[in-house]
């Protein structure tokens, strides 16, 4: 395939393909995203309301739930990109795939090379963009942060918890049959809101009526991937059903229902709930098991979603690299969602699954509220115990040997048929194939089977191992990643012929502990070693910027959560109806279901201040009153660990039951500070940088952290605060980073409800050092409510 073109313009959003004679096999031709100088159309809605209507023509009537406008405005729209096509391309071949106008003007191409350089030379074209590819990043969960006792009951239970917001998933899609999904789970009237006014889209399987009052909107977006001829659709399906898993189990982490009881291979695991179970659901599928997906569906998907009304987007996906450019904030996708914030609604996505480096963080705007992952205090242990009286710990889902009784051990490298040898097949100790084995040694005995990356990349699965074992009358299996201990007492326990040396007797004997009770008892939470870490990268140079990701942390790891009965994404729960996932994509909806609380309990909350609500009240301790760990390597990771600075969990971990803003032109203002932007600016906004601050930098923004990536000598920042609880006292303490003194005033202040405090907060570099060091800032109030502003300075010039 060629490459993709992206063509903003600054209209609405509508779907079609334009087919000017290409052909899809032309080598040279690729997808290409194109923005216009127009504003969008969500932008111009803006307008509108400040007075100005100059920049649409006069029978456009905007409104952002108004489904017939919507059509005309798209309508017109559509057809001015396809007049630009056809004046720009002379009658040459073109495929348009998208005409954006909601969040951003403008559409994606197939075009080649050459034809992409002739759309940047376009007068009315601000930027043309290459398309790139994205990827994918409880039972329990709902106690451990405090919901049931805390948050709930204060609005009403969970019969009411979210009711009346919509949030808005980018996914693989959903399973419409799951009974976390069901509309009828309660007698309370569940009236889907009157400012959503999507659509459920009906293909033949995603039929008429698979959406509810609860799943209130689904749509697919695949016009990119098909293009490629990357689409399967026997397994991707061309409608909003998720053939993964990986989309309907994030959507039930956030609203799924309360209570729904989790049976996986016939074993009870408790009850299901979403964090805002009452809350509505709307789906925009645009990843596929196949191949992941492409920048190009996503915005679309993320333009259509804003349209509809939704309230909060969730995002549990990354690009699979860092974007170009002058600053990693200028990307396609970025860039739709400044204009969603700017429309008022909350975005979360996650941090990626690439951690524990420094800088490998996917989620990178200040706009966005990046969560990274950590553990909770639930976990699923089982053990292996030895015939010396040594026990192993382990982990997993299925029951113990009867009554520990013991078994004899026996290696699948020694239990070979005549016919298979490690030279033929060098991974046969992985137990994926019950050919390779000879059934007499295996019959009644603990198989033990190799464990390696080859199960992290699907190449071979511990469902087909537990097959083979069960094929071949194994009375058990166990895995080994680091078998030391294990094979030294297996080996040791062998007896060989003094001549042949041929195996004569395993002596080896052993008992596996059950795995299907939770263990309670273990230190959470911890920032998981995959969990993606800060700094934030500004640019593919990797400097430093002065935003501080994660915005927090939040479950992330051994997540129960629905599953489509069709997902792929994990063989082990082929055909179940819930599986145990874990990454930053579980961390994210979390967030999402926590933000719809908020957003129900105060509606006039624009995104930032929902932000600083989670943020300003995170945990910096575990259950245990310990400072939270970082796992710090793949390997051994509860033995590589140490606290966890602002760059591995940002403000803490979220602490729902505690639940100051910064606006629009702020963001504005700090974009149009990046040396050299003020075109690009121009280009993805339709916004004159002689309009804002120029000399606002990230640290100035409003966010309740502070990142100085460059301190040269001394520098001051701001921080508003705004009272949203009754009239308080605080106390302000702070803890300087290393190598920096800092001052904070006023130190002491009183704050009535609703009112704003201004904190100036100076940092003096005390030394010359290139390392990055921590601080926080502590308000503590004389009413119990206690808030934590987390600092970061990395290079100090004295």
């Amino acid at each position: 395939m060629g490459n993709l073109y992206w063509v903003y313009l600054v209209l609405p959003f509508c779907f079609g393909l334009v087919l000017n004679s290409l052909s899809q096999e032309n080598s040279d031709s690729d997808v290409y995203i194109v923005t216009l100088k127009q504003a969008p159309l969500s932008l111009s809605y803006q307008g509108f309301k400040n007075g100005s209507t100059s920049r649409l023509p006069n029978n456009f009537s905007i409104f952002r739930n108004d489904s017939r406008s919507h059509q005309r405005s798209s309508s017109y729209i559509s057809r001015v990109h396809d007049s630009l096509l056809k004046k720009a391309l002379k009658g040459e071949k073109y495929m348009k795939l998208y005409s954006y106008h909601y969040l951003i003007n403008g559409f994606s191409v197939l075009i080649t090379p050459q034809q992409a350089d002739m759309l940047s030379r376009r007068q009315e074209v601000t930027n043309v963009v290459l398309d790139f590819p994205v990827r994918t990043a409880t039972t329990y969960t709902p106690q451990f942060l405090g919901l049931p006792k805390g948050v709930w009951p204060r609005d009403g239970g969970y019969e009411t918890a979210g009711e009346g917001i919509v949030i808005g998933f980018i996914d693989t899609g959903i399973d419409p049959t799951h009974s976390s999904f069901a509309d009828d789970v309660s007698d309370h009237k569940y009236p889907i809101p009157d400012h959503f006014s999507g659509i459920c889209e009906v293909t033949r399987d995603f039929p008429s009526g698979s959406c509810n009052r609860k799943l209130v909107g689904a749509r697919h977006f695949a016009a990119s991937a098909m293009t490629r001829g990357v689409f399967n659709s026997s397994q991707d399906y061309a409608s909003p059903l998720d053939g993964d898993g990986h989309g309907t189990h994030t959507a039930s982490v956030a609203a799924g229902n309360h209570g729904i009881p989790v049976m996986v291979a016939g074993n009870y695991f408790g009850n299901a709930s979403g964090m805002a179970p009452r809350s509505h659901i709307a789906v925009y599928k645009a990843l596929y098991k196949s191949f992941g997906g492409f920048a190009a569906d996503v915005v679309a998907a993320i333009d259509q979603a804003a349209q509809d009304g939704v309230d909060i987007i969730s995002l549990s996906i990354t690009p699979n690299r860092r974007p170009p450019g002058i600053a990693t904030f200028f990307n396609p996708i970025d860039m739709a969602l400044l204009s969603a914030v700017k429309s008022g609604i909350f975005v979360v996505q996650a941090a990626g699954n690439i951690g524990p480096s420094p800088k490998s963080m996917s989620s990178f705007s200040p706009w966005i509220f990046t969560v990274g992952a950590a553990s909770h205090d639930r976990v699923y242990s089982n053990s292996i115990v030895l015939g010396n009286n040594v026990t192993i710990p382990g982990v997993g889902l299925g029951p113990g040997t009867c009554s520990n009784e013991m078994y004899t051990l026996i290696s699948a490298v020694h239990a070979l048929s005549n016919e298979t040898t490690l030279a033929n097949d060098m991974y046969a100790g992985e137990c994926q194939d019950p050919s390779n084995f000879d059934r007499e040694f295996i019959q009644g005995n603990l198989l033990i089977c190799s464990y390696s990356i080859r199960f992290v990349l699907g190449l071979s699965t511990v469902k087909q191992a537990l097959q083979t074992a069960k094929n071949l009358s194994a009375a058990g299996v166990v895995f080994c990643m680091d078998p030391f201990i294990l094979l030294q007492y297996y080996n040791s326990s062998l007896e060989r012929d003094g001549f042949t040396k041929k195996i004569v007797r395993f002596g080896a004997v052993a008992s596996i502990s059950g795995g299907l009770e939770a263990n309670y008892s273990v230190s959470a939470p911890k920032v998981m070693y995959y969990s993606a870490r800060g700094p934030d990268p500004e640019d593919g140079f990797l400097d430093n910027a002065d935003i501080m990701k994660p915005n927090l942390v939040a479950p992330g790891n051994s997540i129960w959560a629905a599953w489509s009965t069709l997902g792929m994404e994990s063989v082990e729960f082929q055909g179940e109806s819930f599986a145990m996932m874990s990454g930053t994509s579980m961390a994210a909806p979390h967030i999402a279901g926590l933000a719809a609380l908020i957003k129900q309990k105060f509606p006039h909350f624009s995104p930032a201040a929902i932000a600083s609500a989670l943020s300003t009240t995170a945990s910096l301790y575990d259950k245990n009153g310990s400072p939270i760990m970082a796992q710090r390597a793949y390997t051994n990771p509860d033995l590589n660990q140490s606290p966890a600075t602002p760059f591995d969990m940002g403000n803490g971990f979220v602490n729902a039951s505690s639940a100051l803003d910064p606006a629009y032109e702020d963001y504005m203002s700090f974009l149009c500070g990046i040396n050299g932007s003020i075109p690009i600016v121009f280009n993805h906004t339709g916004q004159n940088c002689q309009l804002y601050n120029s000399t606002v930098t990230a640290a100035d923004l409003n966010l309740p952290s502070i990142t100085i990536a460059r301190l040269n000598r001394s520098q001051t920042v701001g921080r508003s605060l705004t009272n949203i609880a009754g009239n308080e006292t605080y106390r302000v303490d702070w803890t300087a980073p290393f190598g920096v003194s800092m001052n904070v005033t006023p130190a002491h202040f009183f704050i009535a409800m609703g009112e704003k405090q201004v904190l100036n907060i100076t940092f003096n570099a005390m030394t010359n050092d290139s390392t990055a060091s921590f601080g926080r800032i502590g308000l503590v109030g004389n009413g119990g409510h206690n808030l934590n502003i987390p600092l970061s300075v990395i290079v100090k010039l004295y």
